[in-house]
């Protein structure tokens, strides 16, 4: 799990590094198949060997990734030129800047009197206490990428008092009571809202580089209109489900909203830097959707957004070096992306296509494309967080999906989109699984029960309402 590295011994460390540089030395002396040129197939080596390196974790996500990258320059399988390539990603930096943006919801407290205000309006019933905290999700996802950040910091807090003002606490039998519910409730909504927004999760910029490296753009607004409505469906759909399948004790919740109107009451007014923050939030909303008619791209939004947030001292300098989370990412993800490209620029992503593709010469493609997508869908049970799967299988799947017959963006967009809502179904499966369930309110059984549930639930509506809604869009 993530933060764990820093606890394992030192033997255990060098046994885990051991077993991603042994990948890649079995993988670097087979023989290249027929049609994959010897510099490609070293570099799907180092590319297998990060990745295996990131699920095992030796080392934290950063390391590995700066440890492939020394790989590829020391072995001469790219330039160095080449391997810092990933650096002037634009999509990249918007990711980044948005860590450094979502600081200022967390540090001036406008997330937290945003789900106060949701919950003082919609808490008189859990189902209802159960939606304030998913809108609350759903108004913070543009402008914050990290799901851990809003499912942890935001909150996380909000759902643990709630629950202790109802008498429902972990591990003495009262978790049923009301706990358990908002938990995985609040888990399975934040992770609908990261599949509707390109900003609104650190490796959806991965899926969408991917996709460019196939002749496909996707753009913030692009991914927005065509996620709103299956998202929608969803945020209102599971919730109601859950209540159903996973019911709370108690029903009715006039205390939430009282306790809201006093946390409210404490804030007092809208400070200046909330204000602040809002109207900044309003102006980054214009520019990421009407970029294309400002000629302004949705990176120089959300550079504009952050230099407003310096120059009224809403963020100050000490604020972005203290982000974590951003210079993490940009490690990461430029290295990974930068990998990805590579592969696709030297031909083994479209050698695996056309293979693999062959496979489905006869098949329709609706059928086909199904098929690719469950399988997708369900590999996730193996891999312990979005960025390991999307780094190892998104553009092969893209590949093979178009090799069938697939419209691309269609393709594209679905397999993104996926790659956010597969996580429902373990307690490892991405960065907020940990935090809500290591709170000790849902029994693994049930968090799997309940995460494969919702899985098919999902499928139904990104697939089903989804593909109506994709089809008026003329996406296919």
């Amino acid at each position: 799990m993530p933060g764990e590295t820093a606890t394992r011994s030192p033997r255990s460390i060098t046994m885990r590094l051991g077993a991603a540089v042994l990948v890649a030395v079995v993988i670097w002396f087979l023989p290249a198949p027929e049609g994959v040129t010897g510099e490609a197939w070293h570099l799907l080596a180092i590319f297998v060997a990060t990745i295996v390196g990131i699920m095992l974790e030796p080392l934290p996500m950063g390391a590995v990734a700066v440890c492939g990258l020394a790989a590829v320059t020391l072995t001469q399988t790219l330039s160095l030129r080449d391997a810092l390539s990933g650096f002037s990603h634009s999509v990249i930096w918007l990711v980044v800047m948005a860590f450094f943006i979502s600081r200022g919801f967390i540090k001036t407290g406008l997330g937290t009197r945003i789900a106060y205000s949701f919950m003082k309006l919609l808490g008189r019933r859990t189902i209802g206490l159960g939606y304030s905290l998913i809108a609350t999700d759903l108004v913070l996802a543009p402008a914050i990428p990290s799901i851990t950040a809003r499912a942890g910091a935001v909150l996380y807090p909000i759902v643990k008092s709630v629950a202790e003002a109802f008498d429902s606490h972990a591990g003495n039998h009262t978790e049923r009571r009301i706990g358990s519910f908002l938990i995985i409730n609040s888990f399975n909504g934040n992770l609908i809202t990261s599949a509707m927004f390109l900003t609104a999760m650190a490796a959806n910029p991965l899926s969408v580089q991917m996709a460019a490296e196939q002749g496909i753009e996707i753009t913030w607004l692009s991914w927005a209109v065509a996620a709103i409505v299956p998202g929608l469906a969803s945020l209102i759909v599971v919730p109601f489900f859950l209540y159903k399948l996973y019911p709370p004790r108690v029903k009715r919740t006039p205390h939430a909203t009282e306790m809201a109107t006093t946390r409210l009451k404490q804030m007092g007014r809208l400070r200046r830097d909330e204000g602040i923050m809002l109207a900044t939030s309003v102006i980054l909303l214009i520019l990421w959707i009407f970029g294309k008619q400002l000629y302004v791209h949705s990176a120089v939004a959300a550079l504009v957004g952050l230099t407003i947030l310096l120059l009224t001292g809403v963020l100050t300098w000490r604020d972005i070096l203290a982000e974590r989370g951003a210079w993490d990412t940009l490690i990461w993800l430029s290295v990974l992306v930068m990998m990805a490209t590579f592969l696709s620029k030297l031909g083994l992503v479209g050698w695996f296509s056309g293979t693999i593709g062959a496979a489905f010469t006869n098949t329709d493609w609706m059928i086909a494309f199904l098929v690719l997508s469950l399988v997708y869908f369900y590999s996730h049970y193996f891999f312990a967080g979005n960025t390991a799967q999307i780094s190892s299988m998104y553009a092969a799947f893209l590949g093979v999906a178009i090799a069938a017959g697939t419209p691309p963006l269609l393709a594209a967009l679905v397999l993104a989109f996926f790659s956010n809502l597969f996580s429902s179904m373990t307690h490892y499966g991405t960065g907020p699984a940990p935090v809500l369930f290591g709170s000790g309110y849902v029994r693994l059984a049930d968090w799997w029960k309940l995460g494969a549930a919702v899985s098919v639930v999902n499928i139904i509506i990104w697939l089903g309402l989804g593909g109506l809604w994709w089809k008026f869009l003329d996406i296919w």
